[in-house]
């Protein structure tokens, strides 16, 4: 609806609220003026542009119109969209000409995709900072955060919150990276996590450039480790790592030779039992 702005207040002032809502309605703007022998005409408009929202049904039909215009518009820049009734953006998403978007991605508030960047399917994205010819996922949750450099990998089951993760560097499988910095050309093993929360304080993990991290380890926060450092699979780190060094944090392996045929002899006379 457009207005004259000489009319427009002494309108205003006219509306009033009787009616069965004890609303007052805008466009009872229309009758009034009409009834004042103001010169009121009908201009035809696509219903999306006008329509209107008073319940959380009309708002979810609102999101999809907008959803679906916001898809266009990306994918007419050059952004591919495999399939885009199933992709959710945010008012501010940032997508760069050249990324790919596989189905199920969820785009929350400022978020940034530079070009050459894959998203795969059924991943999780807000507050997080994309860099070239990343791929993240599929089932991947970058929160909050997240910065990561150019050709990145964050692969399946990761969860990466307040990290900047430098260039090349991967993180492949099954790990959360919380606080932290990690170097570039690094590799995060499956299973390896930060713990960087003690139950009162968060605390940061810096990681250096080419760093090779084991499989399901346990870094403690607060830690530094070392440039072209090694952690040995499946330790616990709760002390800083010098530069080019080797870590172990496990317990040593025990083999007792010819005992499992006594073990299964045991444990089958104790199901027995039972």
């Amino acid at each position: 609806m457009a207005i004259n702005g000489k009319h427009a207040l002494s309108l205003l002032d006219k509306i009033n609220n009787n009616n069965a809502q004890q609303e007052y309605y805008l466009t009872d703007i229309v009758s009034i003026a009409s009834c004042e022998g103001l010169d009121v005409r009908v201009i035809e408009v696509p219903f999306n542009n006008v329509i209107g929202v008073n319940n959380c049904f009309e708002l979810s039909e609102v999101d999809t119109l907008w959803q679906k215009r916001k898809a266009c518009d990306f994918m007419l820049s050059g952004v591919t969209i495999l399939k885009p009734e199933s992709v959710y953006f945010s008012y501010d998403t940032e997508i760069e000409p050249g990324v790919l978007i596989e189905p199920n991605v969820y785009f929350g508030p400022g978020v940034k995709v530079q070009s050459g960047a894959v998203i795969r399917a059924f991943s999780y994205l807000e507050g997080a900072f994309v860099g070239a010819d990343t791929q993240i996922g599929p089932y991947a949750r970058l929160r909050p955060g997240t910065e990561l450099a150019r050709s990145v990998k964050v692969g399946n089951f990761c969860e990466i919150k307040q990290a900047k993760v430098g260039e090349a560097a991967k993180i492949n499988h099954l790990s959360y990276i919380g606080d932290a910095e990690i170097g570039s050309h690094t590799n995060i093993g499956a299973g390896t996590i930060t713990c960087n929360y003690d139950g009162f304080h968060k605390y940061k993990t810096m990681i250096d450039d080419n760093v090779f991290i084991g499989s399901n380890s346990a870094l403690v926060a607060p830690l530094i480790i070392g440039k072209d450092s090694y952690i040995a699979s499946g330790s616990v780190i709760t002390e800083d790592v010098p530069i080019n060094s080797l870590a172990l944090g496990r317990a040593r392996q025990v083999i007792k030779e010819n005992r499992a045929t006594k073990l299964r002899t045991r444990l089958s006379i104790n199901k027995r039992k039972k």
